[in-house]
């Protein structure tokens, strides 16, 4: 049976380099040395097979080199893009990943978080469903956290990457009131466990303001259930439907399919995302980009950065939507006696 073959050490690399070891770790690590001598010892440690030993590394560092990423709802497809995306900035800064689903379940999603805490990961990035919960508070004082999307309202976090959802909101049901629309469904994620988030109390805010008669449904975002719940709206008094995840809208035109419903005259969707499958529908949906690619990069930037204890200019990053007007919203339909479909009040 043939031996494993034996580990290259970092003293191997040293001596072909004619350099301490010390200099030969910090080169590895792009750190204080000349980038003509990173270069040299990069290229001996490829030429003689070296592995850093990430056992030895996290035990003289204190740290693991991965990174916690917690995610609120995996069956939201945006999510999905967004963690892949955060995935990718860490590992360009050698930083690997841990991606777990919280499932929509605030519970979960504490217990997890918890677990990645007691794994010692370097940092935890986190899309909470429930940015309230007291939890977190202990957590933070743990480990480095970066809170998506919502403010850990308990916990001193080391950075925040936040959606201007007020303007969102403000946006997209400003939009639907100017096209005429006075009934206006708002699909939410939000469950009952979590029934003060914030994006939420902002609906009743602008709905009271604009003078819309809103109803917030809860919906999950799995595409058959979010269709199950879209086949109570669809066909009802509201002429427009307002989906906090494209992933929801998408259950929204299935339903409207079944009801032989067209998307756009019949009844007009908004989304919240952006998704690149929002773009290919018929017709193509009305959504908000929040721009995603920016939103990972600031997020694994501000969680580096609280890692490596290094101090940063803004730890508060707030993202504006920006309306994306496609073919699925329209003017409403003018009332007249025996109309059918959703666009006749």
């Amino acid at each position: 049976m043939a031996r494993p073959s034996k580990r290259t050490t970092l003293r191997e690399v040293a001596e072909a380099t004619g350099l301490s070891t010390a200099a030969v770790s910090y080169a590895l690590r792009g750190k204080q040395v000349s980038k003509e001598t990173e270069e040299r010892v990069r290229r001996a440690a490829a030429e003689l097979g070296y592995e850093a030993d990430p056992i030895a590394r996290a035990l003289a560092s204190g740290r693991t080199s991965m990174v916690g990423v917690l995610a609120g709802d995996l069956q939201d497809l945006w999510q999905q893009q967004l963690m892949a995306a955060i995935g990718r900035e860490l590992l360009a800064g050698d930083r690997y990943a841990l991606i777990l689903d919280a499932g929509g379940d605030p519970a979960r999603e504490l217990a997890l978080a918890k677990q990645l805490r007691d794994q010692r990961v370097d940092g935890l990035l986190v899309s909470p469903v429930d940015p309230s919960a007291e939890g977190w508070a202990k957590i933070a004082d743990a480990v480095p956290v970066v809170s998506i999307g919502d403010s850990l309202q308990q916990a001193r976090t080391a950075g925040e990457v936040l959606f201007d959802n007020r303007a969102g909101i403000d946006a997209v049901l400003a939009y639907l009131a100017g096209l005429g629309h006075r009934r206006v469904t708002v699909l939410t994620p939000t469950g009952p466990s979590t029934p003060d988030r914030p994006a939420d109390v902002y609906v009743r805010e602008a709905a009271d303001r604009l003078g819309l008669d809103v109803e917030v449904v809860p919906c999950a975002q799995e595409l058959g259930e979010a269709t199950a719940v879209a086949r109570g709206v669809v066909g009802g008094r509201s002429t427009a439907v307002f989906c906090f995840s494209d992933s929801i809208a998408y259950g929204v035109y299935a339903a409207a399919a079944e009801a032989g419903l067209t998307i756009g005259r019949d009844l007009s969707v908004v989304g919240f995302d952006d998704h690149p499958v929002s773009r290919v529908l018929t017709p193509a949906l009305t959504t908000l980009d929040w721009g995603l690619a920016e939103i990972a990069a600031e997020a694994a930037r501000l969680a580096v950065a609280a890692i490596e204890g290094r101090r940063v200019r803004r730890k508060r990053i707030l993202c504006a939507p920006r309306l994306v007007e496609r073919g699925s919203a329209a003017a409403a339909l003018p009332p007249g006696p025996g109309s059918p479909g959703p666009g006749r009040a």
